[in-house]
C-alpha cells in the first residue's frame, strides 16, 4: 500500500516528540501494537534518529515510519539513512525539496494558498495544514474551495473532539501529537496511551 492510500485508509498520523529516547521508542511500538501504523518521530525530539533506526529494525521494512520537523537537506538525508520512509515538514524549504528529490513520500507543511501552490508544484504526497488551530475547520473548508482535489492533513491543536469537524471540512486525515501521545514519549503511562489510541481510532473511523 502506498502512502497516499494508507493515509486515506487510516486517517490518523501520530506525532511523537519525546524528551526520552527509550520512552519514545516504546511509544512507537505501543502505537504499532494498537494498530496505528502511520507514525512520525519529530527530529526535535531527543535522539530521534536513533529512535527511528531502532523502530525500523523492530517493525521491518514495510512499516510507515516518518521523520518529522525535517528542515534541511541534511535532515532529509539523515532521516532516510536512519530508516524513515516518510518525511514531514513544518513548511517549505530545502528539507522538503531534498525529500522529494530522493523520492520519499512527503507531508509538506503549508498554511497559505501560495504555499499550497508551491508544495503541489514540487509533487508532494499530501499537504500538512499547520498550524491548523490558526483557522480551524472553517479555514480548511475555505482553503479547499480553490484546491478541492488536494489532500489536506490538519496538524496542530487537533483532538478527538475536533477531528470529526476537520473531516467534515474535507481533511483526508489528521495529524495528532500531544492529545494522543500525552507524556508517553517522556516516560509516561503506556496504558493511558493505549486508551487514547482507542479513542482516536474511533474518532478517525469512517
Amino acid at each position: 500500500m502506498d502512502f497516499s492510500t494508507a493515509l486515506r485508509a487510516e486517517r490518523l498520523v501520530a506525532i511523537i516528540r519525546g524528551k526520552d529516547a527509550e520512552a519514545s521508542f516504546r511509544t512507537v511500538m505501543t502505537l504499532a501494537e494498537e494498530d496505528i501504523p502511520l507514525v512520525e518521530v519529530s527530529l526535535s525530539g531527543h535522539d530521534a534518529l536513533t529512535v527511528i533506526g531502532r523502530a525500523r529494525a523492530e517493525l521491518g521494512d514495510a512499516a510507515w515510519l516518518g521523520a518529522g520537523t525535517v528542515l534541511s537537506a541534511g535532515d532529509a538525508r539523515r532521516a532516510a539513512e536512519a530508516g524513515a520512509n516518510l518525511v514531514v515538514t513544518p513548511g517549505l524549504g530545502a528539507g522538503l525539496e531534498e525529500s522529494v528529490r530522493q523520492g520519499l513520500p512527503t507531508l509538506a507543511g503549508v498554511l497559505t494558498p501560495s504555499e499550497v501552490i508551491a508544495a503541489d508544484a514540487l509533487g508532494v504526497s499530501a499537504l500538512k495544514l499547520f498550524p491548523a488551530s490558526v483557522g480551524g475547520p472553517g479555514y480548511l473548508q475555505a482553503l479547499r474551495a480553490p484546491f478541492p482535489e488536494l489532500p489536506f492533513v490538519p496538524v496542530g491543536g487537533v483532538d478527538a473532539a475536533t477531528a470529526s469537524a476537520y473531516f467534515a471540512a474535507g481533511a483526508v486525515a489528521v495529524g495528532v501529537g500531544s492529545p494522543l501521545i500525552g507524556d508517553a514519549a517522556d516516560g509516561g503511562d503506556l496504558d493511558a496511551l493505549r486508551g487514547r489510541a482507542a479513542e482516536f481510532k474511533a474518532a478517525c473511523a469512517r
